[in-house]
């Protein structure tokens, strides 16, 4: 019988040349299991998805009761669904309260997708501007604005009227004018190495905005759902966007994002042209009942809450001559080394040590560490103790 390993290579898409092929048995908590029995702590959550841990029991419970319910019924937004509904007034609860209207749909890259047409169509403009270094998604539009020419390259042409500033840079925000109909913003970039705004950046960018008429579209897809110590990182900032995007944590494990806005914007997607975005399975029911677990956790566990503290212990414990430094925020972290070849030897002796870690697409130099919320103090310990002996 060909083995799943090989019926891998053979007929599932290949991303890389050298895809890890970790085959994966089971998962609980904070811990992969493969086929062999090996445990292994997950140090990215499947890149800042797993925020509650892996099958999350009350996340279980909530997909298993509405899989006795029903599952897709029909197309976003025609009838009336539980689970979206209270999803959608749990979501609005702990948000701003201009943040009222939610639309729902499967992944973080689709948030941005609609994003960018619900910002052109309520301005009527067509100009938008992202970051150096940000990472919006591989579909066509999120690829325009996506700050790395290397990834952008061998796919253009793509959407015209894209341009990219630099974050942190006070001075490239005069690139913001009344054409602009958005700025799209990782509150904290993600692929760029975790890196944290500087000096009021984002309080600048909401101003310029202001100034100019232009939409603040902030991309929580990696930072939000709990993982930098606020339920949304916009909270450590003191602004509130236009738009505001998540997806990857906001599941439990389940698929699915949303793109947030006013009534008032987001209504200008119901007329000229109706229908003027629709998609088939967002805000399914079964994700959208895993979602509201997942929220429910977050709150209920206060995971929000202990985050500092875990930050502070990785800190405290990940020193060592070989690295350089510890950027990022919360438990969205990266652990900066001399040089990618450095970081992938290093990664590749966690993993067979049985700690799984990786490098930013934009960063390569530098170590992710974003672990489920729910690791323990004590799990901390033993996996910042793995990757010092590995760094030897």
């Amino acid at each position: 019988m060909i083995s799943h390993r090989q019926l891998f290579f053979n007929h599932v898409a290949q991303t890389s040349n050298t895809p890890l092929a970790l085959e994966i048995e089971k998962a609980e908590g904070i811990y992969l299991f493969d086929v062999s029995g090996k445990r292994y702590i997950d140090l990215i959550s499947g890149i800042s998805v797993s925020n509650v841990g892996h099958r999350h029991p009350k996340v279980i419970d909530a997909i298993t009761a509405q899989l006795g319910k029903y599952m897709h019924l029909m197309v976003y937004g025609e009838y009336i669904q539980s689970p979206q509904v209270q999803l959608a007034n749990a979501l609005t609860a702990v948000l701003p309260k201009k943040l009222d209207s939610v639309y729902f749909v499967n992944s973080g890259s689709e948030a941005i997708e609609g994003a960018m047409k619900l910002a052109k169509r309520f301005t009527g403009r067509s100009e938008i501007v992202s970051f150096k270094n940000a990472y919006h998604g591989s579909t066509q539009g999120s690829l325009s604005i996506m700050g790395n020419e290397e990834f952008k390259n061998a796919f253009r042409p793509l959407l015209p009227n894209t341009k990219q500033i630099h974050f942190n840079d006070i001075d490239s925000l005069l690139d913001i004018t009344e054409q602009t109909a958005c700025v799209v913003v990782e509150t904290i970039q993600g692929e760029a190495g975790a890196v944290e705004p500087k000096n009021d950046f984002l309080k600048k960018v909401r101003e310029r905005c202001n100034k100019t008429g232009t939409l603040l579209v902030l991309d929580e897809i990696q930072c939000g759902f709990g993982r930098t110590g606020k339920l949304f990182a916009f909270e450590h900032f003191g602004i509130i966007p236009d738009i505001l995007c998540i997806a990857k944590g906001m599941g439990g494990g389940m698929p699915i994002g949303a793109f947030i806005s006013s009534k008032e914007i987001m209504s200008s997607l119901t007329n000229n042209p109706i229908l003027g975005h629709i998609t088939t399975f967002g805000g399914h029911p079964v994700s959208c009942a895993a979602s509201l677990a997942t929220l429910n956790i977050l709150i209920e566990e206060k995971l929000c809450e202990q985050v500092a503290k875990k930050e502070k212990l990785v800190r405290e414990l990940l020193v060592h001559p070989k690295i350089k430094s510890i950027n990022g925020k919360g438990l969205l972290l990266a652990i900066e080394f001399e040089s990618y070849e450095q970081n992938k030897k290093i990664i590749d002796k966690c993993i067979l040590n049985g700690v799984i870690t990786d490098w930013f697409l934009f960063n390569a130099h530098s170590m992710r560490i974003a672990p489920p919320l729910t690791i323990t103090e004590e799990e901390i310990k033993i996996a910042c103790e793995i990757i010092l002996k590995n760094i030897d």
